[in-house]
């Protein structure tokens, strides 16, 4: 089974994004920072928090839908704000989308907020709402089962180091996934963390079985020439001892985010 992480930036390269994510053609499709405006006129959105003003695609989880036929798309978001479309405001959400090809089956799902609760009314204060999304799979093919876990960690405006805050979001996740993991089943746990290499939130998540591919195997950068600060480690994906490894890979080029793509191919 192959498995892709990725934050896709709302979709700001939209089009090299959507080519990428159609030749990649992946079993599992796990990605944060997916706007949804199914009342937008305009294909793009304005965003305004303070000083800063990005520009959103409006409604680019149809727009993965349609670029990866044959797989089954799920919709988790954490809020609803209010955008500009044009001249006059427009609502949209925001959050996490899994696409899972049709011929895997999904048998079970675990959907919970691992640090506040969806916000319908705007997006709320830093640290904002997070959520997790929980997958158990069987895998024809393998003819096993497997959990794979997504999730955009919390972003505190002081930096990404480690906080009380982020210690009960690790505890909650660990909690989340699990309440879907059986034990001697594999079992993947990737996104946008949010945090660095040696958080507290990776001691958690140990006890889980879980190890992270992206450090333990070299990897000392997953964002890409887009993203300008320093502090290069975002992006990680995690599995235990149950699940062989075939291939690792964070991928440098194309650059379609400011986040690289992670993905696994197990064995």
């Amino acid at each position: 089974m192959k498995i892709l992480s990725l934050n896709v930036w709302g979709g700001m390269l939209h089009a090299p994004l959507l080519d990428y994510l159609a030749a990649a053609d992946v079993d599992v499709y796990c990605l944060q920072e997916v706007p949804r405006a199914v009342g937008a006129r305009s294909d793009w959105l304005t965003y305004r928090d303070g000083a800063v003003e990005l520009q959103q695609r409006s409604n680019l989880f149809r727009e993965i839908a349609e670029a990866v036929p044959g797989h089954d798309g799920f919709f988790a978001p954490t809020a609803r704000g209010q955008l500009m479309d044009g001249d006059r405001p427009c609502h949209q959400e925001f959050g996490l989308a899994t696409f899972i090809r049709q011929d895997t089956a999904i048998i079970g799902q675990a959907l919970d907020f691992v640090h506040g609760t969806f916000s319908p009314h705007g997006f709320g204060a830093h640290p904002r709402s997070r959520n997790a999304h929980v997958s158990r799979l069987y895998d024809y093919k393998a003819d096993r089962a497997l959990t794979v876990a997504q999730f955009h960690g919390l972003r505190e405006l002081d930096g990404k180091g480690d906080t009380l805050t982020r210690e009960n979001q690790a505890k909650a996740l660990a909690s989340l996934i699990g309440r879907m993991h059986r034990d001697g089943e594999g079992l993947v746990l990737c996104g946008d963390f949010n945090v660095l290499p040696d958080s507290a939130t990776f001691t958690t998540l140990g006890r889980l079985g879980l190890t992270d591919l992206v450090t333990t195997r070299g990897f000392t950068d997953t964002r890409t020439s887009l993203y300008t600060k320093p502090g290069r480690y975002a992006d990680y994906m995690l599995v235990n001892d149950a699940l062989s490894v075939e291939t690792f890979s964070v991928v440098e080029t194309p650059e379609i985010s400011d986040h690289r793509p992670l993905i696994l191919t197990t064995g």
